[in-house]
């Protein structure tokens, strides 16, 4: 794929407008960071060119000013809320966000716990992290919220939240995701700050929508796609035309709380210093694209891909059909169809041909190669394997792994650890793959080509186990499957 966006360009670009935002607040900001501060595939997919850790560059820039903090909802640890794309609970991701932060030499001042009412997997939360020696602090559940101006902008609102005591002139709000209460902390803290006759401001930071893109651009319908499931809408910023006459793009809960927080900031400041929702952002990412055309493309990929995605998601049973039918009219917008993932059609064809499960990569090159289930591989481990003879141009009649090795592998699957699958996953697949490369230079070229696969596209003709998607999506390969199972066990993993 080619680029389209120039990272680098992001990265300075960005980091000197927070810089003059600072300064525009006298010395200190407190910058809602919305998304992913690590790991942006989404940003990545849809803007060929911007690196998955763009932003923590972009902060790195602003270390030695910059802490953060993070937030989390007291009622996502008592309900054990997962991340879908890692698959671990927000509260162990509060640990690995910690982590992922001290290791690029950014530092982490404090965890919020929001909505906090005595929960008591919160309050054993809260005990954890101060035995780690990280600073805790409880923000509560305000009454009518955000309609009471009046109550929230008080003792007995912002008020009765514990103040956060901040060291450093950037401080950056991010939590593991929606929902957690960020603009809030942000809020409390401004309140507390005044009355210590501390001056401070706010700002957002959020990649999509990106204002200065047509409302239908296919990047920022991308991002609807992508928030299917939390019903996000992106619209003409009607603040903005108002103020300046120019059309700004900003999504609906932004606006809607918009008269929200101008009433907050007049309580606090005695003025708002913003005239729209847009003019409270910092996002620079609609400057630094380079090839439209490229991200396009590459946006309306992802609209598929999400579709694919939602499909599944309902099949789970981890959805409903709205998200579905969404999808399906900003596919229409865009006037694409699955048809225009050329992955799909070569998976199905073989399928039906052959009658098994079948899962088709496409080549950088624009090959596509497939693989079936077999009865030593399954079905993606196949692919992966003819994939990397094709790249490492390896003759497709070379055995890399001889069934003598994978035979034992599959009887310590079944008659020892208890696995009804006797088929190599495909993690099981590189494990063999890379003990067989130390005496087979086949084996050791093929492996060597692992690194090609990033950013593949790849799509299934059945749902595939975790395991299976969970390296896949670590290669850096673009999978979508369709919605069915490969067995009718109702207990599937």
């Amino acid at each position: 794929m080619r680029e389209g966006f120039d990272c680098r360009s992001y990265v300075k670009l960005q980091s000197q407008h927070i810089k003059k935002r600072i300064a525009d607040f006298g010395g200190k900001l407190y910058l809602e960071f919305g998304g992913k501060l690590f790991d942006d595939y989404h940003a990545a997919r849809v803007l060929p060119g911007f690196m998955p850790d763009g932003k923590i560059n972009m902060l790195s820039e602003l270390a030695e000013d910059a802490e953060i903090i993070i937030v989390i909802n007291s009622y996502d640890i008592e309900k054990n809320k997962v991340r879908g794309d890692i698959g671990i609970t927000y509260d162990l991701d509060v640990l690995r966000l910690i982590d992922a932060f001290r290791a690029c030499g950014l530092y982490v001042g404090s965890v919020v716990l929001t909505h906090f009412s005595a929960q008591s997997a919160a309050i054993v939360f809260q005990k954890r992290l101060e035995s780690l020696g990280i600073k805790t602090y409880r923000h509560y559940k305000i009454e009518n919220y955000p309609a009471d101006i009046q109550l929230i902008v008080s003792e007995d609102g912002y008020g009765r939240n514990e103040y956060i005591e901040t060291t450093r002139s950037l401080v950056v709000v991010t939590a593991p995701g929606p929902g957690s209460g960020k603009m809030a902390t942000c809020l409390s803290q401004l309140f507390h700050e005044h009355m210590r006759g501390v001056k401070a401001g706010y700002a957002k930071f959020e990649t999509f929508p990106i204002w200065n893109l047509p409302l239908k651009h296919p990047v920022n319908i991308a991002y609807e796609a992508a928030t299917a499931d939390l019903q996000d809408v992106n619209m003409i910023d009607p603040f903005h035309l108002e103020a300046y006459g120019k059309t700004a793009v900003n999504y609906n809960r932004d606006i809607e709380v918009f008269p929200v927080l101008c009433a907050v900031f007049e309580r606090i400041y005695g003025t708002s210093p913003y005239k729209s929702p847009t003019d409270m952002g910092v996002n620079m990412a609609g400057l630094c694209i380079t090839d439209d055309n490229a991200c396009c493309e590459a946006a309306k990929a992802e609209i598929i891909r999400r579709y694919y995605d939602a499909l599944c998601q309902e099949r789970k049973g981890m959805a409903g059909k709205a998200q579905i039918y969404k999808i399906e009219l900003l596919m229409q917008q865009c006037g694409i169809t699955t048809a225009d993932r050329r992955v799909v059609a070569s998976a199905l064809k073989r399928a039906a041909e052959t009658g098994s499960p079948v899962a088709a990569l496409e080549l950088p090159s624009g090959e596509i190669i497939t693989g079936r289930t077999s009865s030593l591989l399954g079905a993606s481990s196949a692919m992966l394997l003819n994939a990397l003879k094709a790249i490492g141009g390896i003759d497709d009649a070379i055995t890399l792994i001889s069934p003598t090795v994978i035979e034992p592998i599959q009887d310590l699957k079944v008659d020892h650890l208890g696995n009804r699958n006797p088929r190599l996953h495909t993690d099981e697949l590189l494990i063999a793959l890379s003990i067989c490369a130390v005496n087979d230079k086949n084996a050791e070229t093929a492996l060597a080509q692992l690194k090609k696969l990033k950013g593949c596209e790849m799509h299934s003709s059945v749902i595939l186990s975790e395991v299976d998607v969970k390296v896949l999506k670590t290669l850096g390969i673009n999978l979508t499957c369709e919605p069915i199972y490969q067995t009718k066990r109702l207990y599937q993993k």
